[in-house]
């Protein structure tokens, strides 16, 4: 990396990833939050308006991941992260500004859009500016800051609540008026910052060449790796251009684009069916079965917001000299493994550090595998002139898996108990490491172009 201009690159991956960084705080400052909102508002004793109020913001999300595609393949990477930035800081302040639960739910889908747009467009903007040698290095850095909002919410979340709530057995009557207010307004100082510093990064210089505005991708090229660099990625584009699908839906239907697109659909749904986020929602629970007490919220950001944040920098490290595959199936059978022991563990009725080293494990190996690297790939593989619009249908699908996985556990769990779930999530982890292994292409690297040309052959 010696010819590309590392500080330039940092500042601006950095400045998109902030997308990331508001969609992790975003997606998690809720669950801390509801403890003061619910008796706000009067809605403990409906568990549909609870569950409404929790999950509202993934309609906004799918709304959001569907759109954004099209939007950012029509008017650019940079106005999708600018409009991201303003529905995050709207809904920041106006979640925590309401008094009546309908508006509270309408700013949750705002930020629910937010996070649909951030998720798409964040991680094929880092990929069109990352030179092919570390691409997957900084497409990675976004799933690090995903995980750094994450962790900043916990905090955020801790230190607001044991400043309103000093005793943990008593909600007053200003902890309900407050503490869930601050919560949300704490996200306005990294949303704010996003907004300003979405104006001064540059549109992505890919998406410049392929709609006939080469003189500024150039400059854009050459401020990251020099002359000889911006001559060369242009010359790829230029050369690329004559085959690539029109900007278009009826694309999406042609069979050289459909290959791809399945498999961007299957590892989406994969990346959620593996079973890692009902680790993270029900921590709680599998904390207390290990012998810690359910109000000890810090344990809960020691094990899960450390631990996702330190193997994340495993798979920064890793992703351009292991490579994607690898770290793909050390992800899906590493997840297997882990799953059939806690599922035998539960089956024979294993208490205290077994289950909670097994939780960890199972983090740390989602961390540094599945959770950046199908980021990473998804980024890749899209062809350059609907990449937006292809990574629209497979983040959609992403989503609804999301939603499908937190509704059906609670019903797996009646079922099938622990044992029996837990063994479920292992076994789709085993078909998708079968996946992995007969339809994915190593793409380490490799420039977009190179892959394109391998990926999408062109229909006689």
């Amino acid at each position: 990396m010696n010819t590309y201009k590392k500080s330039y690159l940092l500042l601006i991956t950095f400045v998109s990833a902030m997308g990331g960084f508001l969609f992790g705080y975003d997606w998690v400052v809720i669950g801390g939050a509801k403890i003061f909102y619910e008796p706000f508002f009067g809605i403990e004793s409906s568990a549909a308006l609870r569950g409404w109020a929790m999950s509202s913001a993934l309609v906004g999300c799918l709304a959001g991941a569907l759109l954004a595609g099209a939007w950012s393949d029509r008017y650019g990477r940079k106005k999708m992260l600018i409009a991201a930035s303003v529905l995050f800081t709207l809904s920041a302040y106006g979640t925590g500004a309401v008094d009546q639960f309908a508006w509270f739910v309408i700013y949750r889908i705002l930020g629910g859009f937010g996070i649909g747009i951030a998720s798409n467009v964040s991680p094929i903007y880092i990929a069109e500016v990352s030179p092919a040698p570390v691409r997957g290095r900084f497409v990675s850095l976004n799933q690090l800051t995903i995980v750094l909002g994450i962790l900043a919410a916990q905090l955020a979340n801790w230190q607001i609540g044991n400043h309103y709530m000093p005793d943990p057995n008593i909600l007053s009557a200003e902890s309900i008026e407050w503490a869930w207010r601050w919560m949300f307004w704490a996200e306005l100082i990294p949303a704010g910052l996003f907004f300003v510093l979405s104006f001064i990064i540059p549109e992505s210089p890919r998406w410049l060449a392929i709609n006939e505005k080469g003189y500024k991708a150039q400059q854009i090229f050459a401020r990251i790796g020099g002359g000889g660099y911006a001559e060369k990625e242009l010359a790829e584009i230029a050369n690329l251009g004559a085959t690539q699908e029109k900007n278009n839906w009826n694309a999406l239907l042609k069979p050289n684009v459909r290959r791809v697109l399945v498999i961007g659909i299957v590892l989406s749904v994969f990346q959620q069916w593996c079973g890692i986020n009902v680790i993270f929602n029900y921590a709680h629970e599998i904390f207390s079965a290990a012998g810690y007490a359910v109000s000890d919220v810090l344990m809960n950001i020691v094990v899960t917001g450390i631990t996702n944040v330190i193997f994340t920098f495993v798979a920064i490290f890793t992703v351009d000299r292991w490579g994607r595959k690898a770290l793909m199936y050390a992800g899906s059978g590493g997840l297997a493994v882990i799953y059939i022991i806690m599922g035998a563990g539960y089956y024979l009725q294993v208490n205290g550090w077994p289950m909670l080293l097994l939780v960890v494990l199972a983090i740390a190996c989602y961390a540094m595998s599945l959770a950046p690297v199908v980021w990473v790939i998804l980024s890749e593989i899209f062809p350059a002139r609907i990449r937006g619009a292809v990574m629209a249908v497979s983040t959609f699908f992403l989503w609804t898996a999301c939603f499908i996985l937190t509704y059906t556990f609670p019903l797996l769990n009646k079922y099938l108990g622990a044992s029996g779930t837990f063994w479920v999530y292992g076994g789709i982890c085993i078909a998708g490491f079968l996946f992995i292994r007969s339809r994915l292409t190593e793409t380490k690297g490799k420039s977009l172009e190179e892959i394109e040309k391998e990926l999408i052959k062109p229909t006689v």
